[in-house]
């Protein structure tokens, strides 16, 4: 797939757009006014694999101790602000290296340009961020009433122009929607007029079944037509969650690989293995593994190998035993109880003559 040419920005030791790597957000649920609470979310999100992480910073209290954070992590923290761009200046100077703000909800023209003049001697990036909800009066109504995508672009787009017209194009731009469709067809519409990087997001999207559906939907469908730099995925669970969602879309595009992924067949009539049972079995014990391997579980050895030539390695069930196999080929047969720890064993074999 062709990617979209976006103007790449620094967030800190993150490059999002351009030809850089799409990266993964999160945000946290801790106030960093909460130091050590907040320190250790962020040290825990981090170990997951968020690669940006956001803040929210409702007031002074939560800016200031945004720098300790700053400070404990190896990560961009974020700084999320609305309204007050007091809170802004006073993040940056906590360290944050982006920061969250709708320029035109800021107040007077002055606040903006306080708001830019600090953030441009270090070059933080500012994501504008459209959502349909938070669309301004008068673009709802000259839309018919209801949030469009021609009404989340030009939403975007006069944010967008607040920051060109002071000379500063370090943007990073949003338009989440919960409603997927609205949501992809914005994005699609933006990308056409602007150079800037793009977030993308369903937002809203749920709890973790519906909202890693639609935001796979979403985000993949995007990222298939080369739009897009970097992702949260927005669920009604643990951070943590979206973390490992997002991995599974880039993965599941052949955009990045994030250690292990996991294939494995539907059960039917020939399967003659507790296969659903077997394959958690499987994820749990190769979930420590940071290799980006492929590894199949099959429900029976008729046509778990040639189905999963694919995979690097693999196990197929049969009625008592099973085979381990590698890109096609069987290694051996051993009895069921043993078929993960023999698969493990060829696994780290591999591993260890690599290494």
């Amino acid at each position: 797939m062709k990617r979209r040419q976006s103007i790449p920005v620094q967030a800190g030791k993150v490059t999002i757009g351009g030809s850089a790597p799409i990266s993964i957000q999160t945000m946290s649920t801790v106030s960093p006014a909460h130091t050590a609470e907040a320190i250790a979310d962020a040290k825990r999100l981090a170990s997951y694999g968020a690669e940006i992480l956001r803040f929210a910073v409702p007031d002074m209290e939560a800016a200031k101790g945004l720098s300790a954070v700053v400070s404990a992590v190896d990560i961009p923290i974020v700084a999320d602000i609305h309204f007050d761009y007091r809170l802004a200046l006073a993040a940056v100077d906590s360290g944050v290296q982006a920061l969250r703000i709708n320029p035109g909800n800021i107040g007077a023209d002055d606040n903006v340009v306080r708001v830019v003049e600090k953030v441009r001697p270090k070059g933080i990036p500012i994501r504008i961020g459209i959502n349909t909800g938070s669309l301004p009066a008068d673009i709802l109504k000259a839309h018919g009433g209801h949030p469009t995508a021609a009404a989340m672009v030009e939403g975007a787009l006069r944010h967008i122009r607040i920051l060109e017209r002071l000379d500063y194009r370090n943007m990073v731009i949003s338009l989440k929607a919960s409603d997927v469709p609205l949501m992809i067809e914005s994005y699609q519409e933006l990308a056409d007029k602007v150079p800037y990087a793009l977030h993308l997001g369903v937002t809203e999207a749920g709890l973790v079944r519906d909202g890693s559906i639609k935001s796979a939907i979403g985000i993949g469908t995007l990222l298939y037509q080369g739009i897009g730099d970097t992702i949260r995925v927005s669920l009604t669970d643990d951070p943590a969650e979206e973390i490992k969602v997002g991995q599974t879309i880039l993965s599941s595009l052949g955009l990045r690989r994030f250690g292990p992924t996991l294939i494995s067949c539907p059960t039917c009539g020939r399967t003659q293995v507790q296969l659903i049972e077997l394959a958690k079995e499987v994820e749990a014990a190769i979930s420590h593994l940071t290799v980006p391997i492929k590894v199949a579980v099959m429900g029976c050895v008729v046509n778990g190998p040639g189905e999963a030539k694919e995979a690097d390695f693999g196990i197929a069930g049969g009625k008592g035993s099973g085979i381990v196999f590698a890109h096609g080929k069987v290694l051996r047969t051993v009895p069921e109880a043993q078929l993960v720890p023999a698969l493990l064993e060829e696994i780290e074999k591999s591993i260890a003559k690599e290494s």
